[in-house]
Parts: structure tokens; sequence; C-alpha cells
């Protein structure tokens, strides 16, 4: 089964085609023509829609292969969909092509050290240093690299140069200061900080710089004391006061933190920002019946605080009393149809009560009006990823934290993802985030320990989770990590404990029972782990992720093929969304022969599922191996319209287009797109082959076919189209040879039949 093998596929090139073919009777001059394409791929690019960018980059590139800025503006394209090999291939052209390209010597440096490639980097920092030894940026960068190589003093030498080029700012001062900490320069980064504040003594920011500052060192009385000045030189700026309760949270004084902000609440009697921040506190401390109660209260007190009505909406909304939230929010959109706030609500209330479309509509309209709403593109993401489209999802995600860093939410979510790719930097940048954002909140340590854990950073783990543990003592995800990491160290005693204890906390936790049977499993006792699953599932019957669990020790322990099937079966009735279930049951029924069986249970699943890709897959390989082209090309259709960069549905739909006689270009096209996805996949390897056989150039199918014959050399259909180049290109020899594996994998088919014929006509034609 071909969209079964290799992991999913394909995406979708036609578009460039078509759009490249409206956009082309604009001009026939290419000068204009490629200009366009720049400016048009720059307002897609401002507009965070990175893969219509790049479409139009690429246009430029089409029309003039040495347009440098294009290739520049492709260079950082590629960096927003993080995809590292090209942006650094767009930045090498760039300045091979224009040598002179600042920008563009800049970014690749810093792309070289996030790539740990500092010889790289120092080679254009050399250059940028002789050829602009006055511009600041570069020794900023330098300082970077110069950390990258474990050089903390090379690196604030680099700060102090560029501080040379712009002396005498206190804004510059913090950030030398910053950096220093980050560098654990503490005596240097506090007398930064407290030069800072000398040069501005009422500056608000450079004193909360300070305190935290000694936030981070631990000396929770000195910031308090730099806080608190900092609350006295303007005692009408709220930001001292979100300080001082960021360092009770800190320091895990919750109780302080609510009385202080109570007081906060009466110093600020007609200003939003001062008189939420208790309601905000209770919503950051996730104790959301308070919060709730808090803005009720607020909402009677300042009905027409549009920031109050706003958070209380959010928070109806949250606590799922939609309804009551849409009543609300009705009201104000009556009031003011254009008000940009109600609008994303009204899309929040629509994703949540699924109606991701409408709400995708939404929020296009309202970023058509407003393009910088970090939190219409939060909200975007989340209806995208509603509807399936995690790539535009990541996207819109990104695009809310790069307008508004500190939205944590948004940093959530990334996490999110980078959680599901195990990308650890990633993860590890957005924990550090959170953890910024909210020092008091446990899950930022977790997330950075499993992010530690995946880099084998275990000493570093290890603290993380101490810490997390620290801010809630019954926190079951701190102790799942801890089973994570006492695992990887082969510490069975102690990761079942953690793994236990996180049952204990959260008895319905499928983590939890898996870790636990886990341990039971690896210790070779299946059968005591049987026993585990069992006896919760005795308590909690209803779980269907147990049931799921209890299947697979089934499948893969007791080899119980019945056994496991009826636990998948009641598991997908529990939870007809329970997807890995659904998946596992068909499979297996795939296994065991059972293909029509397999079959409905796919369809069954879409019925409930209709977003879940891998369910449409699974039957279009089932189709593929019947041959049913038409019901295949339906299913990639469905994955295609989902997903239009799926490389599965793009490789798949590409090969049943060449089945059926279809247009072999853009077949052609598809195969490309899959290949450049995933470059090391034999099926790609032989789909593209297979394009370029019917286009009839064969001696590259052959390369491409060869390929796929040595990474699956038992492939009766590989090894089948390997024969088949071989014949039309004349190498009657080699192709013999094809057809002699073939009857030996797969005798008496049609494959050999055709193989055969091909043979013939070779022979004829000699």
């Amino acid at each position: 089964m071909r969209g079964a093998k290799g992991s999913w596929f394909r995406g979708a090139v036609v578009a460039v085609c078509l759009l490249g073919a409206l956009l082309t009777g604009c001009s026939k001059d290419p000068n204009v023509r490629k200009q366009k394409y720049l400016e048009s791929g720059e307002r897609f690019y401002n507009k965070g829609q990175y893969r219509e960018a790049a479409i139009q980059f690429q246009n430029a590139i089409q029309v003039d292969a040495q347009f440098a800025e294009a290739h520049y503006k492709m260079a950082q394209t590629a960096m927003m969909l993080r995809q590292w090999p090209g942006a650094k291939q767009e930045f090498e052209t760039t300045i091979q092509l224009n040598p002179d390209h600042t920008a563009a010597r800049l970014e690749y440096a810093k792309l070289m050290i996030a790539g740990q490639q500092p010889g790289v980097a120092k080679e254009q920092l050399d250059w940028l240093i002789k050829k602009e030894p006055s511009n600041p940026e570069v020794y900023v960068v330098l300082a970077t690299y110069d950390e990258a190589i474990k050089d903390p003093g090379a690196a604030l030498a680099a700060l102090n140069t560029a501080l040379d080029k712009d002396p005498n700012r206190s804004e510059t001062y913090m950030s030398l200061g910053i950096l220093a900490a980050q560098g654990q320069q503490w005596e240097e980064a506090q007398k930064n900080l407290k030069r800072a504040v000398e040069l501005a003594p009422k500056s608000v920011d450079a004193l909360i710089k300070l305190g935290d500052f000694y936030q981070i060192r631990g000396r929770y009385p000195e910031a308090e004391e730099v806080f608190q000045r900092a609350i006295q030189a303007d005692p009408s700026d709220p930001e001292s006061r979100l300080s001082m309760e960021g360092l009770f949270l800190a320091e895990n004084k919750l109780g302080r933190a609510e009385d202080f902000l109570r007081q906060t609440k009466k110093d600020f009697p007609a200003n939003s920002t001062g008189y939420c921040m208790l309601g905000n506190f209770y919503i950051a401390t996730n104790q959301m019946d308070k919060a709730l109660a808090e803005y009720s209260s607020l909402y009677q007190e300042h009905a027409k605080d549009p920031v109050v009505k706003k958070n209380y909406i959010q928070l109806l909304i949250m606590k799922g009393r939609l309804e009551e939230a849409r009543t609300l929010n009705d009201e104000v959109l009556k009031a003011d149809p254009s008000n940009i706030d109600a609008q994303i609500s009204k899309a929040e209330i629509q994703v949540r009560a699924g109606k991701a479309s409408d709400a995708v509509d939404v929020l296009q309209g309202v970023l058509k009006t407003d393009p910088d709403s970090a939190a219409a593109h939060y909200q975007l993401g989340l209806a995208f990823d509603q509807l399936g489209n995690l790539s535009r999802a990541e996207g819109e995600w990104r695009e809310a934290v790069r307008l508004q860093p500190d939205f944590l939410d948004g940093h959530r979510a990334l996490a999110g993802i980078a959680n599901q790719r195990n990308d650890w930097s990633f993860l590890a940048q957005e924990a550090d985030q959170i953890i910024a954002l909210q020092p008091a909140d446990p899950q930022g340590y977790w997330l950075r320990a499993r992010a530690d854990i995946g880099r084998k950073q275990y000493a570093n783990a290890d603290e993380d989770i101490k810490r997390s543990i620290e801010k809630d003592a019954n926190n079951p995800e701190a102790y799942l990590q801890l089973g994570d990491l006492r695992l990887v160290q082969n510490q069975f005693g102690e990761a079942q404990k953690a793994y236990q204890q996180a049952l204990e906390l959260n008895p319905n936790s499928t983590d939890a029972l898996f870790g636990v049977a886990r341990i039971d499993v690896a210790q070779k006792q299946p059968d005591k782990a049987l026993a585990t699953i069992k006896a919760q599932i005795a308590k909690y019957p209803n779980n269907s992720g147990f049931h799921t669990i209890l299947g697979d020790l089934l499948k893969e322990q007791k080899k119980d093929v019945g056994g496991a099937e009826a636990e998948y079966k009641r598991a997908a009735e529990l939870d007809k969304n329970n997807v890995a279930a659904l998946i596992k049951l068909g499979v297996l029924q795939s296994q065991s022969g059972a293909a029509d069986a397999a079959l409905q249970t796919y369809q069954d699943a879409i019925k409930n599922n209709p977003k879940e890709t891998t369910l449409y897959l699974l039957a279009g390989g089932i189709y593929e191996n019947r041959q049913d082209w038409d019901r295949a090309k339906q299913m990639y259709e469905k994955v295609l319209a989902l997903q239009p960069d799926n490389p599965v549905a793009s490789n798949n739909m590409a090969f049943v287009m060449l089945q059926q006689g279809g247009n072999v270009d853009v077949a052609f096209a598809m195969a490309q797109t899959a290949r450049r996805q995933l470059p090391d996949n034999a099926n790609s390897a032989d789909t593209l082959g297979w394009a370029f056989y019917h286009k009839h150039v064969y001696t590259s199918a052959i390369g491409l076919f060869q390929e796929a014959v040595k990474k699956e050399p038992e492939s009766a259909l590989f090894n089948y189209h390997l024969g088949m180049a071989y014949a039309k290109n004349g190498q009657v020899a080699l192709a013999r040879q094809q057809l002699e594996r073939v009857v030996r994998i797969k005798p008496n088919s049609s494959e050999a039949d055709d193989l055969r014929q091909a043979l013939a006509e070779a022979k004829g034609q000699s």
C-alpha cells in the first residue's frame, strides 16, 4: 500500500503555475514583471502569508535568476517557514550575486550561528567589520557569535564596541546589562543596569530592568525595593505594579500578591489596567472561578469599560458559557459593528462551537482592517488548526507572537506544535518565553524539561522538573516528565514511581497509565502491565485511551490479534474521535487480510473526523491496491483540499494520475513537490521516476528507480518499474534481470506480464 509506507507526503504546485500564468500578462518587460512579483511577494510576506510570498519571489527568480533582492526575500521567507537549508542556499546566492548586500550577510551570519556553524558566520562578520566598521548592529551579531563559541568576555567586548558607536543612552546600557546577564556576567550586568538607572533615574523601564535582574538572581528584597522605587517614580504607571506582582509570583507568595493587587485596584479606580490586575492575576494563576466572579463584579461597576466587557466575555467563553458570551458580544457589535475585539470574540465563539470555516471568514475580514492584530492571527490559527491545516495555523501563531512578543497563548500554541514535531530547540525557545512571561506557572518548566530530555541535557531537565513541582506539587505533567527522564536514564524503578504518582494525581491520565505499563514491558513483565491496565479499566471503564493501550499490549506483547481488535473497537465506541484507535483498528484489519473491514472502519471514522487526513490516505491506499483509481483519487483530493502541501497525497495523486493516463505534466509537478519534501523516501523516488518514464526521459527514471529498489529491494512494483525503464531504454539484459526478480517476488503477476511484453518489443526493435 503506497500511502502507508513512508510518512505522509505531497503538496501542490498547480497553484504556482496558475498564478504565474495569470500574472505574466501584466507586462512583457521582464524588469517590470520581476518587480511586480517582488512587490506582490512582499505584500504577502508582510501579512504573514509566507507560502504565498515564496511563490511570488520564486516567480521573480524565474523571470531573472540573477535578481539578488528576490533571492534575499526568498531567504527571509524560508526562515519564517523554518526551511533552514533553503534559507542558507538563498542567502548564499544573494551574497554571490550582490557581495555588498549587508543585510543578507548579517542574517546569514545569524543563521549560521543558530545552525552551529560559527566558522561560516565569522567569515561574514570579518567582512562586515571591514566594510562597515561603524555599524553597531554588526558588533551585536558579533557578540552573539562570541556567546556561541563560549567566549562571554569577547561578547561583552563586542557589545562595548557597539556602545561606543552609540554612547550615553540609558537604553543601550540596559541592553548591555541584559545580554551580560544572559552570559552570566552578573557583575557586569548589574553595573550596566545601574548605569542605565543613573542616566535616567526616573525611568520606570530602567528601574524595572534592574529589578528584574535582582529577581533573576534571587535577590528578592532588592528587587522589591527597586520595584517600589519604580512605583514612586511614577505612581500613575501600572507597569511597575505588574512587575511587583511578577516578583510575588516568582516567590510563590500568592496571598501577598492577591493583597497587593486588591490595594492596586483601589489605587487605580479609574484606570482599567490597574483595576483589572486582580482579575488578571486570577486568570494567570488558573483560578478561573475567582476570575469570573471578579470580572462579573467589575462588569457591574464598569459596564461601559470595553476592556472589562471584553475580558468578561473571554472568561465566559473559556468557561464554556457560549450563549451568555454571544449575547454580550452581540450587544457590543450592535453598538459598534466595526469593533475589532468583538469581531475576534465572535470568531472565537464560532471556533468553540465547531464552526471554524465561519470563523476564518470573520477573522480574515478583521485582518484586512487591522493586519497587525495579534489576537486575530492567534484565533485564525486556532480556526485553521480545527480545519486540519496545521501549517497555516503555525504561520498565524508565529505572526501573533511576532506582532506581540508577550502573547502567552501564542507561545503555548507554538510550544504545542514543537512538541508534536519533537523539535526540541523550538520547544525550549517557546518554554523560555512562557517562563519569562509567567514564572509562577509550572507549565513552562515541565515543557522546558521535555525539551531538555529530547536534547539529552538531563541535568537541566532534572532542575526544571524540580522547579515545576515546587510551583505545583500536585501537577501530574511534571511527574510524567520525571518518569520520562528517569526512563531515558535507565532508572526504571524511579521512572515507575514517577509515572505511578502522575496516575494517582490524575487516575484518568492515558499518558500516566501508558508510562506505568511501558516500564513493566521494558522490564519484561507484560503480565504485570496487563494486570495494571485491566485494573485501571475496571475503575474507569469508559476511558477510551485505556482500551487503546490494552489493545496495543495485546497486539504487540501477547500477539492476541482478536483481543486487540476488540479493544480498539471498544475504544472507538467510547470515543468516535479517538483517531489513534480507529487507525490502529483499520491497520490491524488490513494486515489480517480483512481489507473490506478496514475500509469500512476508515469510512465510518471519516464521518466523525472529516478533517483527519490520515484516514483518507489509508482508505486511498486500499483503493490503490485494488486499482480502483477513481476512488483512490477522491481520497487524495480530500487530503489536498485540507492540506494543499501534504506530500503523501501529492505523491499518491501523481501515481494515480499516471496510472489513469491523466495529465502527465501535472502529475510530474506533483511528484516533484513530494520528492522535494521527502527526498529520502523510496515511494517519492519511484513516483517521480514513473513520471519521468511517462515523459520518455528513461535515464532519469532509471536513476530514481534504482534508488527506490536499493531502499526496498523486495518491492515487486519498484523492480517492475526499473525493468520497464531498462526495456524502453534498450538495456535488454538488465530488463531481463528485473523480470526475474519480479517473478521471484510476485509470480504470475500482471507486472511480470507487462515486463515480458516490453522485453519482447525491445528485442524486436534491436
